[in-house]
């Protein structure tokens, strides 16, 4: 019998050669800053930043300490964007999706862009966050 070849590997009739055993280490890529660990990490810091900033915002009052109304506000924002992130790569993947799954992506980005705009609009020529979900809470 004659062994076929190919450019990778050589054929033989029991199967292909491969390099190396079962046992050998497999390569991984080489740390990057877009991996998945430092952006869980940093979604699990502003997580946890949510619990003492909503308290501090109604405890001392938006209208007393505007900074830390406009810290809650794009703080909310943020968290909000990066959930409806994820659940669109999980979801709308490119890959799989490349027309939806770009515009739903840009989508997105383009609302959070208008929401963060309204949130400063609303905060620096209206009440104020804080001041509105108090007054929603008591009506």
């Amino acid at each position: 019998m004659v062994a076929r070849q190919s450019s990778t590997t050589k054929y033989v009739p029991g199967g292909p050669i491969l390099q190396g055993t079962v046992n050998d280490p497999t390569s991984f890529p080489p740390p990057s800053k877009m991996d998945g660990s430092h952006h869980w990490a940093y979604e699990r810091l502003l997580s946890a930043s949510l619990i003492p900033l909503t308290g501090a915002a109604f405890v001392t009052g938006g209208t007393a300490y505007p900074v830390l109304d406009g810290l809650l506000g794009i703080a909310l924002v943020v968290h909000s964007h990066l959930g409806l992130d994820q659940s669109l790569i999980d979801y709308l993947h490119p890959r799989k999706f490349p027309i939806i799954g770009r515009i739903a992506k840009w989508g997105l980005r383009a609302a959070t862009a208008g929401v963060l705009v309204g949130v400063y609009q609303f905060n620096t020529n209206d009440m104020g966050l804080t001041e509105l979900i108090k007054r929603t809470w008591h009506a």
